[in-house]
């Protein structure tokens, strides 16, 4: 079976690159996918990247990563903060999860330092601009490779 890793993405990460670049930096999340992309294929590894401002959305793509996929990479974005729809999806899957975020939550206002999905992740990455997302599927490959 084809291994695939699931990268979903949440509210305004379409706006990458015009969103508070001092933040979250001056690329695109279409320039991010093609950097993930680009690890995957050295690897032999298919991705599936989203990104949807719509919570119901975002479970439905957790849902069919925890059917289809090998690994998810997840960046919820202010949903990691807030939502037990998107927690109580990930509870149900059997494949490693890894959360991803540009900036580094825990040097930020205090609401973002309380994460819904890290409870449940493999593991968490964090703070280094869209380096984040390759760490990740580094990491998420390897979990593959252990599993």
């Amino acid at each position: 079976m084809a291994k695939i890793i699931y990268c979903i993405n949440g509210p305004n990460l379409n706006l990458l690159g015009k969103r508070e670049p001092e933040i979250y930096g001056t690329g695109s999340l279409a320039d991010i996918e093609k950097l993930c992309q680009n690890e995957c294929a050295k690897n032999n590894v298919s991705l599936d990247f989203s990104q949807t401002n719509i919570e119901g959305e975002l479970v439905d793509k957790i849902q069919e990563a925890g059917e289809n996929g090998s690994a998810l990479i997840i960046n919820a974005a202010a949903y990691t903060h807030t939502s037990v729809a998107i927690y109580d999806a990930l509870k149900m899957l059997s494949i490693p999860i890894i959360e991803v975020h540009l900036s580094q939550p825990a040097a930020r206002e205090s609401f973002r330092q309380k994460s819904y999905i890290a409870p449940l992740s493999t593991g968490s990455i964090s703070g280094f601009g869209a380096q984040s997302y390759i760490l990740a599927v580094k990491a998420a490959i390897n979990c593959m490779k252990e599993s």
